[in-house]
Protein backbone atom coordinates (compact mmCIF):
# COMPACT_ATOMS: atom_id res chain seq x y z
CA UNK A 1 0.00 0.00 0.00
CA UNK A 2 1.70 3.70 -1.13
CA UNK A 3 2.02 5.89 1.63
CA UNK A 4 0.13 9.64 0.97
CA UNK A 5 2.83 12.09 0.00
CA UNK A 6 2.90 15.50 0.04
CA UNK A 7 2.33 18.30 -3.05
CA UNK A 8 5.81 19.98 -1.06
CA UNK A 9 7.46 16.89 -1.50
CA UNK A 10 6.36 15.49 -4.70
CA UNK A 11 7.07 19.06 -6.34
CA UNK A 12 10.43 18.46 -5.15
CA UNK A 13 11.33 15.88 -7.52
CA UNK A 14 12.96 13.03 -5.23
CA UNK A 15 10.29 10.08 -6.04
CA UNK A 16 10.49 11.18 -10.11
CA UNK A 17 9.48 8.01 -12.16
CA UNK A 18 8.21 6.25 -8.73
CA UNK A 19 4.47 5.17 -8.27
CA UNK A 20 2.99 7.73 -5.31
CA UNK A 21 -0.11 8.40 -3.81
CA UNK A 22 -1.37 11.96 -3.36
CA UNK A 23 -4.77 13.58 -1.42
CA UNK A 24 -5.69 16.80 -1.81
CA UNK A 25 -8.34 19.43 -3.03
CA UNK A 26 -9.12 20.18 -6.96
CA UNK A 27 -8.32 23.90 -7.66
CA UNK A 28 -9.04 23.60 -11.01
CA UNK A 29 -9.79 21.28 -13.91
CA UNK A 30 -9.53 21.62 -17.67
CA UNK A 31 -9.04 19.25 -20.38
CA UNK A 32 -9.79 18.16 -24.13
CA UNK A 33 -11.67 15.36 -25.62
CA UNK A 34 -8.36 12.99 -24.62
CA UNK A 35 -7.15 13.96 -21.55
CA UNK A 36 -8.06 15.78 -18.54
CA UNK A 37 -5.54 17.79 -16.40
CA UNK A 38 -6.84 18.15 -12.90
CA UNK A 39 -4.71 20.72 -10.31
CA UNK A 40 -4.28 19.96 -7.17
CA UNK A 41 -3.24 21.50 -3.73
CA UNK A 42 -3.00 20.23 -0.42
CA UNK A 43 -2.00 23.45 1.54
CA UNK A 44 1.89 21.98 2.05
CA UNK A 45 2.78 24.76 -0.62
CA UNK A 46 1.89 27.78 -2.81
CA UNK A 47 2.26 25.53 -5.86
CA UNK A 48 -0.15 23.29 -7.21
CA UNK A 49 0.54 19.44 -9.10
CA UNK A 50 -1.03 18.36 -12.09
CA UNK A 51 -2.45 15.23 -12.41
CA UNK A 52 -2.97 14.01 -16.08
CA UNK A 53 -5.70 11.91 -16.18
CA UNK A 54 -6.29 9.74 -19.82
CA UNK A 55 -9.70 9.78 -20.97
CA UNK A 56 -9.69 6.40 -22.33
CA UNK A 57 -8.87 5.06 -18.70
CA UNK A 58 -11.30 6.78 -16.90
CA UNK A 59 -15.36 7.18 -17.60
CA UNK A 60 -16.62 10.57 -18.46
CA UNK A 61 -19.20 9.89 -15.86
CA UNK A 62 -16.39 10.25 -13.11
CA UNK A 63 -14.53 12.73 -14.25
CA UNK A 64 -17.49 14.76 -14.81
CA UNK A 65 -18.23 14.51 -11.21
CA UNK A 66 -15.04 16.38 -10.48
CA UNK A 67 -15.21 20.13 -9.77
CA UNK A 68 -13.12 23.03 -7.85
CA UNK A 69 -13.18 21.99 -4.16
CA UNK A 70 -13.78 18.60 -4.66
CA UNK A 71 -11.14 16.58 -2.72
CA UNK A 72 -9.50 13.21 -4.57
CA UNK A 73 -7.02 10.62 -3.79
CA UNK A 74 -5.23 10.10 -6.76
CA UNK A 75 -2.36 6.82 -7.26
CA UNK A 76 -0.15 7.33 -10.40
CA UNK A 77 3.39 7.79 -11.32
CA UNK A 78 5.31 11.14 -10.88
CA UNK A 79 6.80 12.02 -14.44
CA UNK A 80 8.53 14.36 -15.95
CA UNK A 81 5.78 17.56 -17.00
CA UNK A 82 5.63 17.20 -20.65
CA UNK A 83 4.12 20.79 -21.03
CA UNK A 84 5.19 24.09 -19.63
CA UNK A 85 4.47 25.49 -16.20
CA UNK A 86 5.56 22.31 -14.01
CA UNK A 87 8.44 20.32 -13.50
CA UNK A 88 6.54 17.15 -12.77
CA UNK A 89 3.06 16.07 -12.97
CA UNK A 90 1.36 12.69 -11.57
CA UNK A 91 -0.27 10.33 -14.69
CA UNK A 92 -3.10 8.97 -12.49
CA UNK A 93 -3.82 5.15 -12.72
CA UNK A 94 -6.68 5.63 -10.31
CA UNK A 95 -9.17 8.33 -9.21
CA UNK A 96 -11.30 8.10 -5.86
CA UNK A 97 -13.66 10.87 -5.02
CA UNK A 98 -13.18 11.28 -0.82
CA UNK A 99 -15.39 14.55 -1.63
CA UNK A 100 -18.14 16.34 -4.01
CA UNK A 101 -18.13 19.67 -3.57
CA UNK A 102 -21.53 21.28 -6.46
CA UNK A 103 -19.98 23.55 -8.95
CA UNK A 104 -23.03 25.98 -8.53
CA UNK A 105 -22.73 26.25 -4.55
CA UNK A 106 -18.67 26.19 -3.97
CA UNK A 107 -17.76 29.93 -3.17
CA UNK A 108 -14.46 29.72 -4.26
CA UNK A 109 -14.40 29.76 -7.78
CA UNK A 110 -11.06 30.18 -9.51
CA UNK A 111 -11.22 33.81 -10.18
CA UNK A 112 -9.82 36.39 -7.83
CA UNK A 113 -11.94 36.99 -5.02
CA UNK A 114 -11.80 40.19 -3.19
CA UNK A 115 -10.53 39.77 0.52
CA UNK A 116 -13.31 41.03 2.57
CA UNK A 117 -15.56 38.33 0.17
CA UNK A 118 -12.99 36.07 1.71
CA UNK A 119 -13.86 37.37 5.23
CA UNK A 120 -17.10 36.20 4.73
CA UNK A 121 -16.03 32.65 3.94
CA UNK A 122 -13.72 32.47 6.58
CA UNK A 123 -14.33 28.77 6.44
CA UNK A 124 -13.28 28.12 3.38
CA UNK A 125 -10.64 30.90 2.64
CA UNK A 126 -7.45 28.63 3.78
CA UNK A 127 -8.44 26.79 0.57
CA UNK A 128 -7.04 30.20 -1.15
CA UNK A 129 -3.67 30.83 -2.37
CA UNK A 130 -3.55 34.21 -0.23
CA UNK A 131 -4.28 32.33 2.80
CA UNK A 132 -2.65 29.13 2.16
CA UNK A 133 0.56 31.50 2.24
CA UNK A 134 -0.59 33.53 5.43
CA UNK A 135 -1.22 30.40 7.16
CA UNK A 136 2.22 28.69 6.24
CA UNK A 137 4.07 32.06 7.22
CA UNK A 138 2.04 32.67 10.36
CA UNK A 139 2.99 28.93 11.61
CA UNK A 140 6.72 29.59 10.92
CA UNK A 141 6.86 32.61 12.87
CA UNK A 142 4.95 31.18 15.82
CA UNK A 143 7.42 28.40 15.72
CA UNK A 144 10.55 30.57 15.28
CA UNK A 145 8.64 32.47 18.44
CA UNK A 146 9.49 29.25 20.56
CA UNK A 147 12.81 28.61 19.01
CA UNK A 148 14.61 31.98 19.85
CA UNK A 149 13.45 31.93 22.98
CA UNK A 150 14.33 27.81 23.85
CA UNK A 151 17.59 28.98 22.29
CA UNK A 152 18.56 31.62 24.73
CA UNK A 153 17.10 29.93 27.97
CA UNK A 154 13.84 31.32 28.16
CA UNK A 155 11.05 29.26 30.24
CA UNK A 156 7.48 29.34 28.51
CA UNK A 157 5.02 30.74 31.06
CA UNK A 158 1.05 30.24 30.92
CA UNK A 159 -0.39 33.16 32.19
CA UNK A 160 -3.79 33.08 33.17
CA UNK A 161 -6.47 34.29 30.72
CA UNK A 162 -9.19 34.83 33.61
CA UNK A 163 -7.64 37.89 35.70
CA UNK A 164 -8.98 40.49 37.97
CA UNK A 165 -6.28 43.10 37.13
CA UNK A 166 -6.72 45.28 33.72
CA UNK A 167 -2.86 45.47 32.95
CA UNK A 168 -2.54 48.88 31.76
CA UNK A 169 -5.23 50.59 33.36
CA UNK A 170 -7.30 51.40 30.16
CA UNK A 171 -11.16 50.15 31.17
CA UNK A 172 -11.68 48.12 27.99
CA UNK A 173 -12.08 44.38 28.70
CA UNK A 174 -14.48 41.87 28.50
CA UNK A 175 -16.19 41.16 31.89
CA UNK A 176 -16.10 37.15 32.79
CA UNK A 177 -19.46 36.37 34.68
CA UNK A 178 -21.52 33.11 35.57
CA UNK A 179 -24.50 35.50 37.10
CA UNK A 180 -27.38 35.26 35.72
CA UNK A 181 -28.03 38.14 33.41
CA UNK A 182 -31.59 37.56 33.87
CA UNK A 183 -31.44 38.46 37.45
CA UNK A 184 -28.22 40.21 38.07
CA UNK A 185 -27.71 39.84 42.38
CA UNK A 186 -27.09 43.73 43.80
CA UNK A 187 -25.87 44.91 47.10
CA UNK A 188 -27.78 47.51 49.46
CA UNK A 189 -26.45 50.65 47.81
CA UNK A 190 -27.65 48.68 44.27
CA UNK A 191 -24.36 48.08 42.73
CA UNK A 192 -23.71 44.80 40.84
CA UNK A 193 -22.85 41.86 44.02
CA UNK A 194 -19.93 40.05 41.95
CA UNK A 195 -19.29 38.50 45.53
CA UNK A 196 -21.97 35.74 44.26
CA UNK A 197 -19.90 35.61 40.76
CA UNK A 198 -17.70 32.73 40.31
CA UNK A 199 -14.63 34.01 41.09
CA UNK A 200 -16.14 36.39 44.67
CA UNK A 201 -14.88 39.19 42.22
CA UNK A 202 -15.08 41.14 39.33
CA UNK A 203 -12.99 39.52 36.75
CA UNK A 204 -12.45 39.78 32.79
CA UNK A 205 -10.62 38.59 30.26
CA UNK A 206 -7.02 39.74 30.39
CA UNK A 207 -4.94 42.06 27.97
CA UNK A 208 -1.54 41.24 28.71
CA UNK A 209 0.21 38.48 30.81
CA UNK A 210 3.32 41.08 31.54
CA UNK A 211 2.14 41.73 35.63
CA UNK A 212 2.34 38.06 36.37
CA UNK A 213 5.34 37.13 33.52
CA UNK A 214 7.05 39.63 36.20
CA UNK A 215 6.38 37.33 39.32
CA UNK A 216 8.35 34.49 37.38
CA UNK A 217 10.91 36.71 36.40
CA UNK A 218 11.66 37.54 39.36
CA UNK A 219 12.50 33.72 40.37
CA UNK A 220 13.62 31.76 36.94
CA UNK A 221 14.97 35.04 35.37
CA UNK A 222 14.01 34.65 31.33
CA UNK A 223 10.59 33.91 30.60
CA UNK A 224 8.49 34.55 28.18
CA UNK A 225 4.69 34.73 27.39
CA UNK A 226 2.82 33.66 24.21
CA UNK A 227 -1.30 33.49 24.46
CA UNK A 228 -4.23 35.39 23.63
CA UNK A 229 -5.21 38.98 25.34
CA UNK A 230 -8.45 40.54 24.33
CA UNK A 231 -9.90 44.15 24.24
CA UNK A 232 -13.25 45.53 24.32
CA UNK A 233 -12.15 48.42 22.04
CA UNK A 234 -15.14 49.44 19.69
CA UNK A 235 -12.58 50.09 16.65
CA UNK A 236 -13.07 48.82 12.97
CA UNK A 237 -9.56 49.99 11.87
CA UNK A 238 -7.50 47.77 9.63
CA UNK A 239 -5.08 47.58 12.84
CA UNK A 240 -7.36 46.63 15.39
CA UNK A 241 -8.93 43.18 17.01
CA UNK A 242 -10.61 42.44 19.99
CA UNK A 243 -9.03 38.69 19.82
CA UNK A 244 -4.84 38.50 19.26
CA UNK A 245 -1.66 37.31 20.37
CA UNK A 246 1.01 38.52 22.17
CA UNK A 247 4.63 37.83 22.72
CA UNK A 248 6.00 39.39 26.42
CA UNK A 249 9.23 38.39 27.53
CA UNK A 250 10.16 39.33 31.09
CA UNK A 251 13.28 39.29 31.79
CA UNK A 252 15.42 39.90 35.45
CA UNK A 253 18.75 42.13 35.84
CA UNK A 254 17.90 43.60 32.24
CA UNK A 255 17.77 47.16 31.90
CA UNK A 256 16.43 49.48 28.97
CA UNK A 257 19.29 48.99 26.61
CA UNK A 258 19.43 44.82 27.33
CA UNK A 259 15.62 45.35 26.10
CA UNK A 260 16.20 46.99 23.63
CA UNK A 261 18.81 44.55 22.28
CA UNK A 262 16.29 41.62 22.66
CA UNK A 263 13.81 43.34 20.75
CA UNK A 264 16.02 44.06 17.82
CA UNK A 265 17.77 40.35 17.71
CA UNK A 266 14.72 39.06 18.13
CA UNK A 267 12.81 40.53 15.05
CA UNK A 268 15.31 40.22 12.90
CA UNK A 269 15.45 36.12 13.84
CA UNK A 270 12.37 36.00 12.95
CA UNK A 271 12.39 37.81 9.69
CA UNK A 272 15.38 36.12 8.75
CA UNK A 273 13.79 32.85 9.12
CA UNK A 274 11.14 33.44 6.56
CA UNK A 275 13.17 34.93 4.33
CA UNK A 276 15.50 32.07 4.50
CA UNK A 277 13.06 29.40 4.09
CA UNK A 278 9.87 30.56 2.32
CA UNK A 279 10.10 32.37 -0.41
CA UNK A 280 7.58 31.09 -2.88
CA UNK A 281 5.16 32.01 -0.31
CA UNK A 282 7.11 35.71 -0.41
CA UNK A 283 7.23 35.91 -3.97
CA UNK A 284 3.53 34.99 -4.15
CA UNK A 285 2.81 37.65 -1.65
CA UNK A 286 4.71 40.07 -2.91
CA UNK A 287 3.33 39.39 -6.39
CA UNK A 288 -0.35 40.06 -4.85
CA UNK A 289 0.80 43.32 -3.13
CA UNK A 290 2.17 44.93 -6.23
CA UNK A 291 -0.73 44.25 -8.33
CA UNK A 292 -3.06 45.76 -5.59
CA UNK A 293 -1.82 48.43 -4.84
CA UNK A 294 -1.93 49.87 -8.80
CA UNK A 295 -5.24 51.30 -7.88
CA UNK A 296 -4.32 52.45 -4.60
CA UNK A 297 -2.49 56.34 -3.84
CA UNK A 298 0.62 57.24 -3.96
CA UNK A 299 0.66 58.12 -0.19
CA UNK A 300 -1.54 54.60 0.72
CA UNK A 301 1.09 52.25 -1.18
CA UNK A 302 3.35 50.49 0.76
CA UNK A 303 7.14 52.04 1.35
CA UNK A 304 8.87 49.34 -0.62
CA UNK A 305 7.97 45.80 -2.09
CA UNK A 306 7.82 43.04 0.42
CA UNK A 307 11.08 41.34 0.32
CA UNK A 308 12.69 44.21 0.10
CA UNK A 309 11.00 45.53 3.14
CA UNK A 310 11.99 42.51 5.11
CA UNK A 311 15.43 42.75 3.89
CA UNK A 312 15.49 46.21 5.12
CA UNK A 313 15.05 45.71 8.84
CA UNK A 314 17.17 42.71 8.81
CA UNK A 315 20.33 44.72 7.22
CA UNK A 316 19.77 47.91 9.12
CA UNK A 317 21.21 48.30 12.73
CA UNK A 318 17.84 50.02 14.37
CA UNK A 319 18.27 53.72 15.07
CA UNK A 320 18.12 54.57 18.88
CA UNK A 321 16.81 58.03 19.17
CA UNK A 322 15.25 59.98 22.32
CA UNK A 323 11.73 60.65 23.09
CA UNK A 324 12.99 64.22 23.56
CA UNK A 325 15.09 64.17 20.03
CA UNK A 326 11.98 62.65 17.71
CA UNK A 327 10.33 65.55 18.56
CA UNK A 328 12.37 68.07 17.75
CA UNK A 329 13.05 66.59 14.30
CA UNK A 330 9.44 66.02 14.14
CA UNK A 331 8.19 69.95 14.84
CA UNK A 332 11.14 70.85 12.37
CA UNK A 333 10.20 68.84 9.19
CA UNK A 334 8.23 69.87 6.34
CA UNK A 335 5.88 67.75 6.89
CA UNK A 336 4.54 69.70 10.32
CA UNK A 337 5.75 72.48 8.95
CA UNK A 338 3.59 72.44 5.76
CA UNK A 339 0.84 71.04 7.52
CA UNK A 340 0.80 67.77 6.49
CA UNK A 341 0.45 65.74 9.41
CA UNK A 342 -2.86 65.06 10.29
CA UNK A 343 -1.93 65.60 13.53
CA UNK A 344 0.69 68.68 14.16
CA UNK A 345 3.70 68.50 16.58
CA UNK A 346 3.21 71.45 18.84
CA UNK A 347 5.56 70.34 21.47
CA UNK A 348 7.04 68.35 23.69
CA UNK A 349 4.68 65.39 25.38
CA UNK A 350 2.66 64.86 22.25
CA UNK A 351 1.45 61.08 21.99
CA UNK A 352 3.41 59.77 18.60
CA UNK A 353 1.01 58.92 15.85
CA UNK A 354 1.68 56.47 13.29
CA UNK A 355 1.96 58.63 10.68
CA UNK A 356 5.23 60.18 12.99
CA UNK A 357 6.05 57.00 13.16
CA UNK A 358 6.16 56.24 9.80
CA UNK A 359 8.29 59.42 9.04
CA UNK A 360 11.11 58.75 11.38
CA UNK A 361 11.86 54.85 9.81
CA UNK A 362 10.52 55.87 6.28
CA UNK A 363 12.24 59.57 5.39
CA UNK A 364 14.19 60.37 7.88
CA UNK A 365 16.47 58.04 9.32
CA UNK A 366 15.61 55.54 6.79
CA UNK A 367 15.80 52.25 9.01
CA UNK A 368 13.88 51.27 11.97
CA UNK A 369 13.86 52.96 14.81
CA UNK A 370 13.88 52.38 18.35
CA UNK A 371 12.45 55.94 20.82
CA UNK A 372 13.30 55.88 23.81
CA UNK A 373 12.46 57.81 27.34
CA UNK A 374 9.18 58.72 26.86
CA UNK A 375 6.99 61.35 28.86
CA UNK A 376 5.52 59.37 31.92
CA UNK A 377 2.26 60.85 31.35
CA UNK A 378 1.72 59.04 28.11
CA UNK A 379 2.95 55.93 29.27
CA UNK A 380 1.89 53.08 31.94
CA UNK A 381 2.39 53.13 35.88
CA UNK A 382 4.66 50.38 36.00
CA UNK A 383 7.29 51.77 33.65
CA UNK A 384 11.00 52.95 35.26
CA UNK A 385 10.93 56.69 36.00
CA UNK A 386 13.88 58.43 34.89
CA UNK A 387 16.08 61.12 37.67
CA UNK A 388 14.14 64.22 35.59
CA UNK A 389 11.01 63.10 37.11
CA UNK A 390 9.60 63.73 33.25
CA UNK A 391 10.33 60.47 31.90
CA UNK A 392 10.50 56.75 32.11
CA UNK A 393 12.59 53.97 30.82
CA UNK A 394 9.90 53.04 27.97
CA UNK A 395 10.97 52.29 24.74
CA UNK A 396 9.15 51.18 21.11
CA UNK A 397 10.61 49.80 17.97
CA UNK A 398 9.64 50.90 14.49
CA UNK A 399 8.86 49.45 11.73
CA UNK A 400 8.41 51.41 8.17
CA UNK A 401 4.78 51.01 6.71
CA UNK A 402 3.23 49.79 10.50
CA UNK A 403 4.54 52.18 12.84
CA UNK A 404 4.95 50.97 16.36
CA UNK A 405 5.65 46.91 16.17
CA UNK A 406 6.91 46.41 19.58
CA UNK A 407 6.23 48.68 22.97
CA UNK A 408 8.24 48.10 26.12
CA UNK A 409 10.10 49.57 29.67
CA UNK A 410 12.55 48.96 32.25
CA UNK A 411 10.18 48.50 34.73
CA UNK A 412 9.78 50.28 38.14
CA UNK A 413 11.62 48.04 40.72
CA UNK A 414 11.28 50.50 43.87
CA UNK A 415 8.70 50.15 45.88
CA UNK A 416 8.38 53.73 47.15
CA UNK A 417 8.44 55.17 43.42
CA UNK A 418 5.66 52.49 42.39
CA UNK A 419 3.32 53.66 44.85
CA UNK A 420 3.57 57.02 43.96
CA UNK A 421 2.99 56.43 40.91
CA UNK A 422 0.29 54.10 40.99
CA UNK A 423 -1.20 57.26 43.39
CA UNK A 424 -0.99 59.66 40.97
CA UNK A 425 -2.45 56.82 38.40
CA UNK A 426 -5.51 55.88 40.45
CA UNK A 427 -4.45 52.11 40.26
CA UNK A 428 -6.03 50.77 43.57
CA UNK A 429 -2.95 49.12 45.19
CA UNK A 430 -5.62 47.09 46.76
CA UNK A 431 -5.88 45.34 43.58
CA UNK A 432 -2.44 44.57 42.88
CA UNK A 433 -0.70 44.25 46.31
CA UNK A 434 0.72 40.78 44.92
CA UNK A 435 2.40 43.23 42.42
CA UNK A 436 3.90 45.21 45.43
CA UNK A 437 4.96 42.65 47.16
CA UNK A 438 7.66 41.67 44.44
CA UNK A 439 9.17 44.91 45.07
CA UNK A 440 9.30 44.96 48.86
CA UNK A 441 10.81 40.66 48.53
CA UNK A 442 13.93 40.58 46.91
CA UNK A 443 13.47 43.16 44.05
CA UNK A 444 16.17 43.50 41.36
CA UNK A 445 16.07 45.26 37.92
CA UNK A 446 14.31 43.94 35.27
CA UNK A 447 12.38 44.70 31.96
CA UNK A 448 10.52 43.69 29.41
CA UNK A 449 7.90 44.19 26.35
CA UNK A 450 4.71 43.49 24.78
CA UNK A 451 5.06 42.30 20.77
CA UNK A 452 1.25 41.88 18.68
CA UNK A 453 1.65 38.89 16.60
CA UNK A 454 -1.02 40.20 14.55
CA UNK A 455 0.67 42.84 13.54
CA UNK A 456 4.17 41.07 13.04
CA UNK A 457 2.18 38.45 10.52
CA UNK A 458 0.72 41.90 8.48
CA UNK A 459 4.26 43.27 8.19
CA UNK A 460 5.74 40.18 7.45
CA UNK A 461 3.12 39.20 4.91
CA UNK A 462 2.15 42.37 3.68
CA UNK A 463 -1.15 42.43 4.13
CA UNK A 464 -3.32 45.42 4.94
CA UNK A 465 -5.69 44.49 6.95
CA UNK A 466 -5.02 42.91 10.42
CA UNK A 467 -8.25 40.65 9.61
CA UNK A 468 -6.65 38.85 7.13
CA UNK A 469 -3.37 37.56 9.14
CA UNK A 470 -5.68 35.87 12.12
CA UNK A 471 -7.90 33.11 11.27
CA UNK A 472 -10.96 33.68 12.81
CA UNK A 473 -10.62 37.34 13.32
CA UNK A 474 -12.94 38.79 16.59
CA UNK A 475 -14.30 42.51 16.02
CA UNK A 476 -17.15 44.34 17.02
CA UNK A 477 -20.20 42.41 16.07
CA UNK A 478 -18.68 39.83 14.41
CA UNK A 479 -17.74 36.16 15.63
CA UNK A 480 -19.40 34.55 13.38
CA UNK A 481 -16.98 31.38 13.15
Amino acid sequence: MLPKASVKNLLSGVDINSNVKLKAWVRTKRGSKNVAFIAMNDGSTIHNIQIVADTERFEDSLLDQITTGSCLSIEGKLIESQGSGQKVEIEANSIEILGLSPADEYPLQPKKHSLEFLRENAHLRFRSSTFGAISRIRHALIFGVHQFFHEKGFLNIHTPIITGSDAEGAGETFKVTNLDLENVPKTEEGNIDYSKDFFGKETNLTVSGQLEAELAAMALSKVYTFGPTFRAENSNTTRHLAEFWMIEPEVAFADLDDNMDLGEEMLKYLIGQILEKHQDDLDFLEARLIEEEKVKKAEDRSPMPLKEKLSFVLENNFERVSYTDAIQILRNSKPNKKKKFQYLIEGWGADLQSEHERFLVEKHFKKPVILFDYPKDIKAFYMRQNEDGETVRAMDILFPGIGEMVGGSQREERLDKLKQRMQEMNVPEEELWWYLDLRKFGTAPHSGFGLGFERLVQFVTGMGNIRDVIPFPRTPKNAEF
